[in-house]
């Protein structure tokens, strides 16, 4: 399994809004590509600025491609994105996964 994780910033006014935006459509579209395990949002407030992280779950580099585009490393932006972010971190961070939570 290989984590893939995602960093970004909105203001923090802007943060339940972006939050919601996250949860209705950019999960449910990592989710539904083949090979996806899973698909959370990690948010930490910091004064003004609200970060961010998504915590995807994959089954293997070629279904983080499927998702990515042919360039894995590559952050995926949204176009709702514009309206929300302050900065447009260009790579995201892939890490081997072992272990797991006990059911």
């Amino acid at each position: 399994m290989i984590a893939r994780i995602w960093h970004g910033t909105t203001p923090t006014l802007k943060a339940d809004a972006y939050l919601e935006f996250l949860l209705q459509r950019a999960l449910p579209d990592y989710r539904s590509v083949p090979g996806n395990r899973g698909a959370w949002v990690l948010r930490r407030p910091d004064g003004d600025v609200t970060h961010f992280m998504t915590l995807t779950h994959w089954e293997s580099t070629e279904a983080i491609e499927v998702f990515a585009g042919g360039d894995m490393e590559r952050a995926k932006y949204y176009p709702e994105d514009e309206d929300f972010l302050l900065e447009f971190e260009p790579n995201v961070r892939h890490y081997e996964l072992y272990g797991g939570a006990a059911p």
